[in-house]
């Protein structure tokens, strides 16, 4: 027992020192935050605006990667607050002086921004609009004049539009611009792929697995804004366009590839072992052509140059991956159409959104907890614990599980921010004479938070936790403090809201992280027969349906790892918890294999429709079994044979749970 305890905590340890390590563009992200946020501290202290450690969390929220994504989330949000805080304003006169009705405001609508959030494309923005509202309807329980009140309100609404407005001003000079973050995102894949031909070991598997999880949905998102605020010329921003998606599908086709540099053809004679030899130096030959055009192309993107034209014969390639990736290279220069006459229209609702109670259950938990926090604090008279509120919208999340550990990486986040607080107010603020020398303290500050939160999900949270609890700890009401009291009082307001929060969301409907899996693998399953009942012509389509199915197995995968941060009445047992891996590790191979452009057996699609409508009872059809000897085999392609020898798997690990 004591060796496997030893050996998951080294791997967690080597898993956060992945998670911290550097990689291309987290610096650049890491000083323009901690640059905003000190900044923003600066303007508090100069204009007086109140609660700057929060103004200070919505930036480091709201900052992405490239500058007009920033700016396109800090536009919206101060819509979003403005549209909302004159609502606020409409309200005052009705609620200031009835307590009732104010709470009832409070309550209704932290309900229905949350629910919003979950069920909508507003995302988290939605809690954070629910937090402000919830934060002004507590400030004016304690003001009693109605125009001291519509004071503190206009407060409020600077507290969240000074650091958007802050947002937008920098990175029109400072940020980096879509293209740029795009150009070495789309170099990233190239040489992956480029890895991938040269040595198709487990290694560069691992790294184009990697890149697939990453998904389409940022990468489409840069080209647009590319496009459509002319960042670029027309020329250019068609050009990345068509390079984000034709790297997605060269991705897709070279994790098709054998581990080892094997005959791929699909009429491999297993008896002419001349042909063989002779289609083996060919297949080479094309991966080491097909390594070096990526290469190429590679240095081409980064460097900001045309991409360098394919000049690849139609006659080459002798298999079917081979041929695809060949096509993709090609399809870099010379585009083919691949707009998509089928995809569903986006929507700004979940196709779910009114039929499944998760959605209404997870906003009345959240609300449920912050209105108990509310009480807490008001009941004892101890203000300075308001954290414990803000705790409770930004720390929830759909699944207990992954609630939990973002409890766990807020609590880490608050000691080690809380520290840093502690140690500047001892040793730091009381020797500051100036603004400037402020700002290099939240500067420092801020630098870890942002390298941490810069990184990916897993650890993402303690960072923003990190800066949080520095901020709510060295700067009180309008400027720096050297009360430590206050300082304390504010992380005890957080680990109280964690304990609510953890309390409420698993008692209250408490969501498995297994039944969330169990959800994504049914719709990979239908992702997947989809793909396989596409005609080998329809590359569009069957990019879409691929680029899905990898979403739905990357999230699950995600969810998985956090099943040992849920409550042991929710966890699934051991056994269970590898099948599900197992169904997840088969799908991730299927997926590009499926993506192929072949014709399938019919027999193959039947069996995956029918592992799509009922993974609990699967009892394949006796046509579509793979075949067995050797004279069933010969006549078939070492794809369908992959092919047919992942169904099997999946069908044996579904029956079995």
């Amino acid at each position: 027992m004591t060796r496997i305890a030893d050996s998951a905590l080294g791997g967690m340890l080597r898993q956060v020192r992945a998670d911290l390590a550097y990689f291309p563009g987290r610096l650049a992200m890491t000083w323009r935050v901690a640059a905003l946020c000190a900044l923003m501290s600066a303007v508090a202290m100069v204009y007086g605006i109140p609660e700057s450690a929060i103004s200070c969390y919505l930036i480091i929220f709201v900052m992405k990667p490239d500058a007009v994504e920033s700016m396109v989330m800090a536009i919206a949000v101060t819509l979003l607050v403005s549209l909302v805080v004159g609502l606020v304003f409409l309200l005052i006169h009705f609620t200031l002086e009835a307590p009732p009705l104010r709470m009832a405001a409070l309550l209704l609508s932290s309900f229905l921004f949350v629910y919003l959030g979950s069920a909508s494309k507003l995302g988290p923005v939605g809690n954070i609009i629910a937090l402000v509202i919830a934060f002004v309807m507590t400030l004016l329980s304690d003001i009693p004049l109605g125009e001291v009140a519509t004071r503190a309100l206009l407060y409020a609404w600077l507290m969240a539009v000074a650091p958007m407005m802050l947002i937008v001003g920098f990175n029109l000079f400072l940020g980096r611009t879509p293209q740029r973050v795009l150009r070495v995102s789309l170099s990233e894949r190239l040489l992956a792929a480029g890895d991938m031909l040269q040595r198709p070991d487990s290694a560069n598997r691992a790294r184009i697995h990697s890149l697939l999880k990453e998904g389409q949905t940022e990468h489409q998102q840069r080209a647009l804004f590319v496009r459509i605020f002319h960042l670029r010329p027309a020329a250019e921003a068609a050009e990345l366009d068509n390079a984000v998606i034709n790297s997605y599908r060269l991705l897709l086709a070279v994790s098709a590839l054998p581990t080892s540099i094997e005959n791929n053809d699909e009429n491999n004679n297993e008896n002419n072992n001349e042909n063989n030899d002779e289609n083996n130096n060919i297949v080479e030959a094309e991966r080491l052509a097909f390594s070096a055009y990526c290469a190429a192309t590679a240095q081409a993107i980064a460097a900001g140059n045309p991409i360098p034209a394919a000049e690849f014969s139609q006659e080459e390639s002798t298999g079917s991956d081979m041929r695809e990736i060949r096509d993709c290279l090609i399809a870099l220069t010379h585009p083919v159409n691949m707009k998509d006459p089928t995809a569903p229209k986006a929507t700004f609702f979940a196709a779910d959104a009114v039929t499944n109670p998760v959605h209404q259950r997870f906003a009345l938990k959240t609300t449920i907890a912050a209105f108990i926090c509310y009480l807490t604090y008001t009941a004892l008279d101890w203000q300075d614990i308001h954290t414990a509120m803000i705790t409770c919208y930004v720390a929830a999340l759909g699944t207990t599980g992954e609630t939990i550990h973002k409890l766990i990486l807020r609590i880490i986040g608050c000691l080690i921010g809380a520290a840093m607080g502690v140690l500047a107010i001892i040793f730091i603020i009381p020797h500051l004479n100036d603004v400037g020398e402020l700002m290099a303290l939240v500067f420092a500050g801020i630098l870890l938070a942002a390298w941490v939160s810069s990184g990916n999900e897993r650890i993402a949270y303690a960072g923003v936790q990190i800066g949080l609890a520095f901020l709510l700890t060295v700067l009180q009401g309008f400027g720096p403090s050297i009360d430590m009291g206050v300082a304390l009082d504010r992380v005890l307001g957080i680990l109280l809201g964690n304990l609510v929060v953890y309390v409420t969301f698993t008692l209250l409907w408490p969501v498995a992280i297994v039944d969330s899996v169990r959800q994504r693998i049914s719709r990979a399953l239908v992702g997947l027969t989809n793909l396989a009942a596409l005609p080998p012509d329809a590359r569009a389509s069957a990019l879409r349906e691929a680029t899905e199915v990898e979403a739905e197995l990357a999230s699950a995968q995600e969810e998985l790892v956090l099943i040992p941060f849920e409550p042991a009445q929710l966890r699934p047992a051991h056994e269970e918890r590898a099948r599900l891996k197992a169904i997840l590790t088969e799908m991730s191979v299927l997926c590009p294999v499926l993506f192929l452009p072949t014709e399938k057996k019919h027999g193959d699609v039947r069996r995956l429709r029918h592992l799509s409508v009922d993974s609990d009872a699967v009892s394949p059809s006796p046509e579509a079994k793979q075949p067995d000897g050797e004279s069933a085999r010969s006549h078939l392609s070492t794809i369908e044979l992959t092919i047919q020898r992942h169904i099997n798997r999946l069908e044996k690990l579904l029956r079995t749970g």
